[in-house]
This record gives C-alpha cells, structure tokens and sequence, in this order.
C-alpha cells in the first residue's frame, strides 16, 4: 500500500526554480474541504466551534483559511494568542488552553476576551490575583486519572499526565468559580493523541456529558460547552484505515442525545480543539536527495534534517515518503533517509523500502502538516525552512520565508558578527 502525493514532480522542479529545497508545502483544496467535512459533521450541534490549535501549525495564512469555515484558535501561549489576534480572532473565538501559565499569558488572554481554561485548582487565585475579578465564562480542564482503554486497547495513561484537575478538584474549583461570580461554565478534557478510530470522540464525550450533567445538577451551574480538545489523528501509515469525521459527528451526537438531551442540557455547545486532523494531511516536507553512501548500511542524505521535522528523531514517528516521479517504481531498495545534523538519530527513515534514489531526486515526506514547522528548532545553526501554500487554481504562494544567517545571529546584537 502507498500514499498519493498531492503534487507532481514536474510541480516541484517549477516551485524549486523559486524556492529551493527544503521547504513546506501546503495543499489548500485538501485543507478546505476537510474543513467542510468538519462543519458538516458536527452542524447537528448549534453552538458547535472548532478551535483549531494554533500550536500544530502556527501559519496565519493558514489559520485565515480554517477561520473561513467558523473555526476559532486554541492558544496555549502569549504568542500565539497575539498570533490569533493579529490574524482577526478575538473575543470567544479564542480559547486558552495553558498549564504553568505565566501572569503576562493570562494578562493578554483576558484583554482580547479570550475563553480561560484553567489548567489546576490553584489556578483560580493566581488568575483573581492577576485580573481582580474573574470572566464570567470559565472552563476547567479534566483529569480522570488511570488510563483511558477502548476497544482496541488502552490508548494513553492519564494518570501520568502533568495536565488538569482531578474530579475532586472539578468540584470544588466549578464551587470556588461560582462563589466568585462565575456565570457560565466550560468541561474540556484530553485523554488520548492521534486516536486513529472513530470510537474516540464519543467514548470521551460519554464520560464529559455525564460529568457535566453531574455538575449542574449538584451545584447548580451552567454547563455553557464540553470541549472534547484534540486526539483525532491520522494515518501516518498508508495500511491505517483513517478516521470518519461524519461517522465520528454522528456517534458524539447519539451521546449527546442519550445523556444530555434527558437531563435538560440540550442547549450545551460542543466545541473541539484539533490540530493533526485539521493540517495534517495537507502539508508535506519536501526535500532533494543530494548525498548517497554506502557503508554497513546505504544510506540516502537529503538537504532536509531533524530542524525542519523532528518527530522521527524525537519519536521515532513514521512519515510516508515518496521518492516524485517514482510512484510507480518498485520499492526494492533498502535505505536509511538522513539528514545532516551531528547526532545519529536524524533520520526521516530507517531500513525503508523505496525505489532507487538518485541524486537529484525529490522526496515528498508526507504527513507533515501539524507538529512539523512547528517543532523547528536551530541545532547546528540549521535555519528552518520556508512555506509554501498550494493554491486551489494551481499557483504557490509564499506564506512564510525560509530563515537566514541574519535571523539566526538577530538576538546576539550585542556581538559583532560578520555576515558576509
């Protein structure tokens, strides 16, 4: 099984003629229909928003396109938030999502009328303290504790999670908040990432809904939205079966119906904060093949490296690759796909199956649309790379420009640095 690369290889060598390799590439036909698909699946729910993390791709190009479609901005940081705004979205439109949150980050977050989600019980002081009366709409993230287990299998341990309240905590911080004039109450919880299974979303808003309808009817308070955040994933693997987002909509909606609807919450507004499911798919790294050698091992060198996308040295993540204008060639040769930093563990691939590769060739390293620019970093003085957005008429646009000796050396203005 493969994966199809949404550019040709002749698209590539005109896009290279401009922008050398590496760089990102974004697919906006593939960005705005899963969009479309999202809304769709989730229209059953009036209040419904999808806040899409910021954090996955940090692009405002980007993020103008989701906003197109209802989407808001999940920030977890100051910058970000001055991102969102800079962008146009503001207000409710913005929810913050922190933990170990700095006074300036809850400062700015409460100027731009952002919604507040608490990360710890401690929180609801330290906030009072920072902004002398609290919003009036609050949330509180959720931490069942234990380990989170479906069908297929424990998907991720709460338990050892640094994030959230836990259920005795939610009681008693959703108490302090409404003694301190708290009128509107937010649920959100995160239990599993890159959940691929449609089971995920319904299995934890089951748990949600009914912890919300336990908390209006005990204390008495108004249960606005449950946010289910993230976890949606994608199939990073070409034999993975990747999620429905209709089929996931509808199964959150039966819950909706079984424990809310019966309780008189009806009205509860269903928000989501994904990032991997949203950009994902529809942005790839696309590097050239410019060294090859041959030791213990054949190994494959390309102009890209772990500073452009580190999860398969960070994680051992698997990215798809596909070798442009070999689609169809037989993956008869075994390589490591490296890149250039000192330290062993950056490689886009080990003893993976490709065709040949040659100097010169492009690899499409797929995938690579959430959690990739974005987890960019300068080791070796490596500079990150440009982004490119794939326009739906078939012209590339610059979205952001790839960095230079300039911008590396910028914070050292207190030494001379020739720049040649």
């Amino acid at each position: 099984m493969t994966k199809q690369p949404f550019v040709t290889k002749e698209k590539i060598e005109e896009i290279s003629k401009t922008y050398p390799t590496p760089f990102y590439l974004y697919d906006e036909k593939g960005i705005r229909e899963n969009a479309e698909a999202v809304k769709k699946a989730f229209a059953w729910n009036k209040g419904f928003k999808e806040y899409f993390a910021v954090k996955a791709t940090p692009n405002p190009f980007l993020i103008k396109i989701l906003h197109e479609y209802g989407c808001g901005c999940d920030c977890s940081s100051l910058t970000e938030l001055m991102l969102s705004n800079a962008v146009g979205i503001k207000g409710t439109d913005v929810m913050f999502s922190s933990n170990d949150t700095p006074a300036e980050d809850y400062e700015y977050a409460a100027e731009i009328g952002a919604i507040i989600n608490l990360d710890d019980i401690t929180h609801i002081d330290f906030l009072e303290k920072i902004l002398g009366k609290l919003p009036e709409t609050m949330s509180c993230r959720y931490n069942p504790g234990g380990i989170f287990q479906m069908s297929n299998g424990i998907m991720d341990n709460p338990g050892d999670s640094k994030y959230g309240f836990t259920k005795e905590q939610l009681f008693e911080g959703f108490r302090i908040l409404k003694e301190k004039g708290v009128k509107r109450f937010g649920l959100h919880a995160f239990l599993a990432s890159n959940t691929v299974t449609n089971e995920y979303y319904p299995q934890l808003a089951g748990q949600l809904f009914e912890m919300a309808v336990k908390l209006h009817t005990e204390l008495d308070i108004d249960i606005a939205f449950v946010n289910l955040s993230g976890g949606v994933g994608i199939p990073y693997k070409p034999e993975q079966e990747p999620n429905d987002i209709l089929a996931i909509g509808e199964g959150v909606r039966k819950v909706y119906e079984k424990i809310l609807q019966p309780a008189g919450m009806g009205d509860v507004a269903i928000y989501t904060e994904m990032g991997r499911f949203m950009m994902g798919p529809y942005g790839a790294l696309v590097t050239k093949a410019i060294h090859e050698k041959h030791t213990h091992k054949e190994y494959i060198g390309v102009d890209a490296c772990a500073v452009n996308l580190m999860r398969p040295a960070m994680y051992g993540a698997y990215h798809h690759i596909t070798v442009l204008g070999k689609e169809n060639a037989p993956c008869d040769h075994q390589y490591d796909v490296t890149g250039s930093l000192c330290e062993n563990n950056d490689k886009f691939a080990i003893d993976r199956m490709l065709p040949q590769i040659d100097k010169g060739d492009y690899l499409f390293i797929h995938d690579a649309g959430a959690h990739g620019y974005a987890m960019g970093y300068n080791y070796n003085g490596k500079l990150k790379s440009a982004e490119l957005l794939l326009k739906e008429d078939g012209s590339v646009a610059l979205i952001r420009r790839a960095e230079t000796p300039k911008d590396y050396f910028a914070t050292l203005d207190c030494f001379d640095i020739e720049l040649g």
